[in-house]
């Protein structure tokens, strides 16, 4: 047993997609629309909505750099190396990567209990697809048909939990496809941290119109997670959009860099300017992998405005964040920053695994948590995932 003297729980762990995972299940006669491999001057890409995505250098995944090879670059470059040196390093994909049994036998190896599962190219997607909604809901049920399959929302061992991919696009889908994840045993759902693109054009995740949506997971408890990924936030210019184009044509500083953390913001910020847990008040909502460095300066607002619409709120605007939402910080945050913001009991441990930005080793985040008391440390490495994850029904 590790320092900790209990197994963590992660809640940030992700798997590299298998090469069929979009179209495994998906329709061939839906594959332009939707998915496809291309092979261009010898690689292979994916082609999704009929346009060629770059987002990753390499969506096969074999070779891979290494986890956490980002980590020293993230941790302020001490040594002030140019940054596409840390990616130089590549391997053979893991078996670990994709193989359920073999990542099961890599949590025992860093003595975690648990993990919650993401994707990583399915975090990028929709934004390429968002102009065809019907293509959205058919790429994500075929993908995730695929996640069953290959891992299994709850296979009733406790160790891995994945989540399926669900948009608001088609408020009808994203009732059935959530029924049927729940139906297969799902403790965890995840969805990207933008406003969703629907028929009749784009619209807050928050609207009423899918309060139906929203009060299924009311009533099962059922936790939702924001994730970082392709929000499509833009850059009015100051940069070439797309989520590869920060790191393309070289390297120098662009404000893409900061995309994530201010999706998740206004993501998280209109949740509660529309009343939602007012309407729903057992929804548990996480924030994962996108930092929490906007987190005084959203409590900033959030007092602001409480104070300039008296009578609007029903309740302290900082009390329906710190009672509906949790906060995973990326590892460099000021975590006890987080926990003075939030209380220690919404705080999230996630390592990233094995994703280049994240730790190499999923535990080597403890001792980020020195000045935390043993009692809350316990609570952002373990028990606030365990009691997330556990169901709450109404």
């Amino acid at each position: 047993m590790s320092e900790l003297g209990y197994q963590a729980f992660d809640a940030d762990n992700h798997y590299y997609e298998a090469i069929d995972a979009f179209t495994r299940h998906l329709d061939p006669a839906m594959g332009p629309r939707c998915v496809e491999w291309a092979e261009v001057n010898g690689r292979r890409y994916h082609v999704v909505g009929g346009q060629l995505s770059r987002a990753v250098t390499n969506p096969t995944f074999d070779p891979i750099a290494p986890p956490g090879a980002m980590h020293d670059y993230f941790r302020g470059n001490p040594e002030r190396r140019n940054p596409l040196e840390f990616l130089k390093t590549r391997e053979a994909i893991r078996p670990a990567y994709r193989d359920r049994s073999a990542r099961v036998a890599t949590l025992d190896h860093f003595d975690l209990e648990s993990i919650w599962l993401f994707p990583t190219l399915g975090m990028l997607y929709e934004e390429l697809l968002k102009n065809d909604p019907e293509a959205v809901s058919t790429t994500f049920e075929a993908f995730n048909r695929w996640l069953d399959d290959d891992w299994g929302f709850d296979r009733g061992d406790n160790r891995i939990f994945a989540a399926p991919y669900l948009s608001l696009a088609d408020v009808d889908w994203a009732c059935k496809e959530l029924d049927w994840a729940l139906d297969k045993g799902a403790r965890v759902i995840v969805m990207r941290a933008a406003a969703p693109t629907t028929s009749t054009g784009q619209c807050s995740p928050f609207d009423e119109r899918f309060d139906r949506f929203w009060a299924r997971l009311n009533e099962t408890g059922t936790p939702v997670v924001i994730h970082a990924g392709d929000s499509g936030w833009g850059s009015n210019g100051y940069a070439e959009d797309g989520f590869g184009a920060t790191f393309g044509g070289g390297w120098k500083p662009s404000i893409k860099s900061f995309a994530i953390e201010r999706a998740a913001n206004d993501f998280i910020m209109s949740s509660i300017f529309e009343k939602m847990f007012d309407r729903f008040p057992n929804l548990r909502m996480a924030s994962i992998e996108n930092g929490s460095t906007f987190l005084p300066d959203l409590v900033k607002k959030l007092k602001s405005t409480d104070h300039k619409m008296p009578g609007y709120f029903s309740q302290d605007p900082l009390l329906s964040l710190q009672q509906n939402w949790w906060i995973n910080p990326f590892w460099e945050d000021d975590v006890d920053e987080v926990v003075s913001i939030m209380g220690a009991d919404r705080v999230l441990f996630g390592s990233d695994w094995p994703h280049i930005e994240g730790m190499p080793e999923p535990l080597d985040y403890v001792s980020e948590l020195a000045k935390l008391t043993e009692a809350e440390r316990r609570r952002v490495m373990r028990d606030n995932a365990v009691e997330l994850n556990s169901p709450r029904p109404l």
